[in-house]
Formats: structure tokens, sequence, C-alpha cells
């Protein structure tokens, strides 16, 4: 029996956080807060420039920023944000909008696509963007020979249907696809982890690749102390200009700082030792940060807009979690709706497959089980009378938002005759973990409201024959992979909708996952900090309230700016 101190921190903080939930049942749920809008912005007031703005982030991205190989939770896709820029942008609607790039074109069997990027652009080190960088990095993140001395990670795979990139001129790439390819745009973007990294880092050591970050971005690279701080500098030769007349950025300078315990974050920035901070604690949302923003102490925005969806991996790999009866109980144990309610103040939208609404492929009904705690008792029961192990373990982050709804969950699925061990770890070393496939469930975040075709690494099957080591609950569905070879190839705007739909269904059926709501974001900021979602895209397109995979830091001002 394996005995760690993870586990056994877990079972004091189980014991803690259960009194704290009985007390904490009867306050019942907020109301649902204003979605996607900053308060507190000033009408008719010219940004000022100057200033530093120092951002609680939660967590530290341990593995660094040589993006061909980072395995980047939110806080590092937000660090991203600042340092380097990206071909491609969401638009907020499910679509993509050109950024270095200024157009994204294909031809009409969607297997040649032309990338034509903006002239004038350096990376920080003062090598121009063109089409040879671009094919460098392209190739770099692929695991493709090139200019470059990078190794890839997970984009191998997500990337294995790049079949040749060519440079067709100074300016333009062409990239060619092994199979038909609708949502090329938005690989280009890949939930804001492909980004162009400078010449000096796609030949630098390992070491600098991953502790000296170089992009376009509108921040330099100045220092980092892992655990501790990044500081980043005004990019005076950014290339987007603002009404002044002057480039963005408008601060002189950003620091980065890991807080991952929420409360000590929204502490220091109530008292001033931050005056930006990100969370997904949802509760904290409509409760404490919505206070503090109604007393006129902080600014907040809010946003569910294509968001992820908050879940429970299963190892189908381990035989117990490999029955779909035994699947089919575990979400019948939980109680869903008082999940939420005592969790996260009533406020995220209960999540019953990947696809939010508003994303291609939702559906109201998926056939995904309902609450239903005797039947899980009967089939746990059954199982357990016929020799079959129903334990496992539950791999949870240790924040105390994430930390509350792990014991709860580990609470009724026990109530129905499972044995459930709470494992906490950090979020990185719960990613590492599950990458490596050293977990029984494990909570995690994924699958952003974009184009469903950039799920298709996630979920595509994994078998002897077609190992597809990014599928990490390890299962294998041919009515998934059918869909997602449909939904990647056709031309046919309704026949991606019935594809994704029919992965929708499947997932209600087979239970491949425990999904359990559309996690929201948030960003506070001091009062006197205005601009999380920035000036409109460089197509003149306004900008999203989509915050899933980090916020714009270009067009962030501070009323008056403290040195």
């Amino acid at each position: 029996m394996r005995s760690t101190r993870s586990s056994v921190v877990a079972r004091v903080l189980a014991c803690s956080l259960l009194i704290l939930v009985g007390c904490s049942e009867a306050e019942g749920a907020d109301p649902e807060p204003e979605l996607g809008v900053e308060s507190g912005l000033p009408a008719d007031v010219e940004p000022r420039r100057g200033g530093r703005l120092v951002y609680g982030l939660e967590a530290e991205s341990n593995d660094g920023f040589c993006l061909s190989s980072a395995t980047l939770a939110m806080s590092g896709l937000q660090v991203v944000r600042s340092i380097y820029d990206h071909l491609t942008i969401p638009d907020g609607k499910g679509g993509y909008l050109p950024y270095l790039a200024e157009s994204v074109t294909s031809d009409d069997s969607f297997k040649v696509w032309t990338i034509k990027l903006r002239p004038g652009i350096e990376f920080h080190d003062g090598n121009p963007l063109d089409a040879a960088t671009v094919k460098a990095n392209l190739d770099a993140f692929r695991g493709a020979e090139g200019d470059h001395a990078r190794q890839s990670l997970l984009f191998a795979f997500s990337l294995k249907n790049i079949d040749t990139v060519e440079v067709v001129n100074e300016l333009t790439v062409r990239v060619r696809t092994v199979e038909p390819q609708r949502a090329f745009p938005g690989i280009l973007y890949s939930s804001g982890r492909l980004a162009m990294m400078s010449p000096t880092q796609l030949h630098a050591s390992e070491e600098d690749c991953a502790t000296k970050p170089s992009g376009t971005g509108p921040f330099e690279f100045v220092r980092w102390e892992p655990g501790e701080s990044m500081v980043l500098r005004r990019n005076p030769d950014y290339w987007q200009e603002a009404p002044d007349g002057q480039p963005y950025p408008y601060l002189d300078s950003i620091e980065y700082r890991p807080i991952p315990n929420n409360d000590r974050r929204i502490a220091a920035l109530r008292e001033g030792d931050i005056n930006m901070m990100i969370t997904s604690a949802a509760k904290d949302m409509v409760t404490s940060l919505s206070e503090l923003r109604d007393a006129g102490d902080i600014n907040l925005l809010i946003s569910t807009t294509q968001t992820e969806v908050t879940y429970g991996i299963l190892n189908t790999s381990r035989p117990n979690l490999a029955i779909r009866e035994l699947r089919v109980a575990a979400v019948q144990a939980i109680d869903f709706e008082r999940l939420n309610d005592i969790g996260n103040a009533g406020f995220p939208e209960i999540a019953q497959g990947p696809f939010g609404e508003g994303v291609l492929g939702h559906l109201e009904d998926n056939g995904y089980p309902e609450y239903d705690p005797e039947a899980a008792k009967a089939t746990v029961e059954q199982f357990k009378e016929d020799g079959v192990s129903t334990s496992f373990s539950f791999l949870s982050p240790d924040s105390p938002s994430n930390l509350r709804l792990a014991v709860l969950v580990q609470s009724m699925l026990n109530d129905v005759g499972f044995d459930v061990t709470l494992e906490v770890v950090s979020e990185a070393e719960l990613i590492d973990r599950v990458i490596a496939g050293e977990f029984d469930v494990a909570s995690f975040r994924n699958h952003p409201g974009e184009d469903p075709d950039l799920n298709y690494v996630w979920w595509y099957g994994t078998s002897p024959e077609n190992v597809n080591p990014v599928n990490f609950g390890r299962f294998d569905d041919p009515i998934i992979n059918e869909n997602l070879d449909i939904g990647r190839s056709s031309g046919d705007d309704a026949e991606r909708k019935a594809a994704y739909e029919a992965v929708n269904r499947q997932f209600g059926k087979e239970v491949w996952n425990v999904w359990i709501y559309y996690a929201p974001w948030a960003v506070a900021e001091a009062e006197n900090v205005h601009g999380i979602l920035g000036p409109d895209t460089p197509s003149g397109d306004p900008a999203t309230s989509r915050i899933v995979n980090g916020h714009p830091t270009l067009g962030i001002w501070i009323d008056e700016p403290r040195g």
C-alpha cells in the first residue's frame, strides 16, 4: 500500500475542509456577476504612460519557457502574452484573426496554407520576423529538422498533420498538411502555446532556452528567480502603435510573482503588495473579489467567454477505470449541483461534456449520467462482490479552492462504496504526473472553447498500433476517432457541427472523463490600474473578453505611476 507525505497531508486537510464545508453549505449561492466587462474603466480618459505592474500568478512555470517543449498552465501562458506574440489569435467567436501574420489563407482543399507576415517587426534580439524564422519555429515545434536546436514534446503530436513548411519569399511561408485541416489557423495559436521565439532562443542551450525567453512581444525579459519573480521591461520598439503615436505598451515594467494560495494572492492585492492578479477560484469571484470591487477598492473582470472545462481525467489503462459501469457509477455518485453550490458559490455553469455554450459541438443534453447515488451504490457493491477493485487515488492541485472541491468529490464517491485516496500536489507536479501517466484520476482544466479540432490530439485513440501519449485518459473510441477525422477535414459547416455533436454524445455515453464545470477566469487589479483586455486587434476587430489563455498586457495603464 502506497503511503506518501502528500497523502498524509491530504487526509489532514480533508478533515479540516470537511468541517468548513459543513459550515458553508447553508450560505447559498451568490448572484451571477456581470461577465466580460472590466469595472472602473474610466470613459474619455487618455491612458497614461509609465509605472510598474506587479502581477500575482496562480503558479510558477517550473520547466521554463522553451516553448516547443514547455508544459505551460494558465500562469505560464499569461507570461507568454507579455514576452511573445502569436501568428494568429482567437476572435472570441470561434474563429481566428491574423496577428503577427497579416493573413492566413488556404486553397480549396484546406491542405495548402499560406502565411503572409506583417513587415517591419523585430524580435527582442534585433533579428527580423521573417519567413525563415517562422519556418524555423514551426519546424522546432513539430520536431522536424531545421534551423534550430530545439526539442519538441507534446507539439510533435499535435502538429503531426503538417507535412512540409517552405519559405516562399521574405515574408511568406507555405505549409502543406497531410490531411485537409479546416481549422489550421487555430493550430497556429494552439491555445496560446505556439508563439514565435527569436533566433537567439531557437539556437540557445536547453537551459538558456528555458530561462531566457525572447520574442516579439511588448515586454522584454530582464531576469527570473523561479519561485520568486520574473521581471520584464518595456520593449521600446514594439510593432503596434498606440493612439498617442508612440509604440505600445504603456507600462515601464512588469514583475510576475507566483502566489499559489488564493487567499494570500487576494490579500497581497488588497494590501498593495501587488496591483494585478489572476484567479480561477470561482467562489472568490462572487464573494471576496466582488465585495472589494463594490467597495471601490479594486477593478475586476470576470470572463466565461470560450472558456475551458474543469474535469476529472480517468486513466483507463487502470483495469477498474476501463470498466464503463464503474465510470458511470462515479458520475452518478456526484451531486454536481451541491458540489457547485458549496465549492463555487453556485456560479459556474455545470458541465456535462467538453463543449460549453457557443462552442461548436455544444449540446443541451448529451446523455451524460444524472445524479443517482443509489444506482451508483448498487453498481459498486456488485463489482465488489465480483472481486473487482473499486479503489483509486484522486490527484488534486494544492490550492484551497481546488482542495475544497476535491474533498467533496472524494466524500461523495466514498459514500457510495468507492475507496478514494486523495493525493495533493503542486500544479506543476500534477501536470508532470498526468503527462507521465502516473495517476488514476486527476483534477484537470483543459479544452478551452476554440475550434474543436484543437482537441484532436487530446482525444484521438491510443492503442499499441497507434500510440498517442497526449491522450492522457488512454482511451480509444472508434466513434470519437471517426468524427474527429470528419471535423478536421470537412469543408462543410453542417457536417463539422454534426461530427462534433457526435463526439459530445459519445463522451456522455462512455464517460471517458468526469465533466464538472466550465471554468471562469477573473483578473483583479488595483483601483488605479486599467486596460485588461487591451486595444483593438491589428486587423481592427475589438478585443475579446476571452482570457482563458491569458490576456494582453500592451494596453494596461496606471492612473498615477509609482516608479
